[in-house]
């Protein structure tokens, strides 16, 4: 069983967050879900709902797995350095550390992106890739896989990147039977990038 801590903040994006969730909770028997707060209030996400979270950063608790959503809320926890530290000490424990479409910008100013290769939301990428110059920025991706960190493009390419997660711990039949299940074509090739800022696919 591995627990994946799965972090929230004020403004978070939705699908960024359930939407790679979805295909992991098609596996309870290997995944256990908790929602990651700062505080123990309740959290308003980008189109409104609240979610209540399980844990708070002060919990101490170490995740298998770390996932980062974007999302306009990324632009104020760029500058929380509560949020910052957390997500340090977070990724250093973690075996997995993924992030969707603005989340790698926190990764990126916590240092957990330092001489890596990551991605991020194509109409974000300009204030992402200014958060930190020790990244490799890589602007043609849906998303990169750089050791155990996965980082995503925008909002959907969430899912295509936790499906390559679940195919690297599952297997790759595994990854396919969660798509189905959503009636979902994933993407499987990183970078075929329809959004790229070239136009390229």
């Amino acid at each position: 069983m591995r627990t994946i801590g799965a972090v929230i903040f004020e403004g978070f994006e939705m699908l960024d967050y359930f939407g790679p969730l979805q295909m992991f909770k098609n596996f309870p028997e290997d995944f256990r879900i908790l929602a990651v707060s700062e505080t123990m209030a309740p959290v308003r996400c980008s189109g409104g709902p609240e979610v209540v979270p399980d844990r708070c950063f002060a919990d101490g608790a170490e995740y298998d797995l770390l996932l980062v959503p974007g999302g306009m809320g990324t632009r104020k926890e760029a500058g929380n350095t509560a949020m910052l530290s957390w997500l340090r000490q977070a990724a250093g424990h973690a075996g997995i550390v993924m992030s969707v479409c603005t989340g790698s910008a926190l990764l990126a100013r916590a240092g957990v992106l330092d001489g890596l290769p990551a991605t991020s939301n194509k109409r974000a990428f300009d204030w992402v890739r200014s958060q930190s110059d020790k990244v490799d920025w890589q602007e043609r991706a849906r998303w990169v896989e750089a050791g155990k960190v996965f980082t995503s493009s925008g909002v959907s390419a969430g899912l295509d990147m936790s499906l390559a997660v679940l195919a690297r711990l599952l297997g790759r039949e595994a990854a396919g039977n969660a798509a189905l299940w959503a009636e979902y074509l994933p993407n499987l090739d990183p970078d075929n990038d329809p959004f790229s800022l070239s136009g390229e696919t």
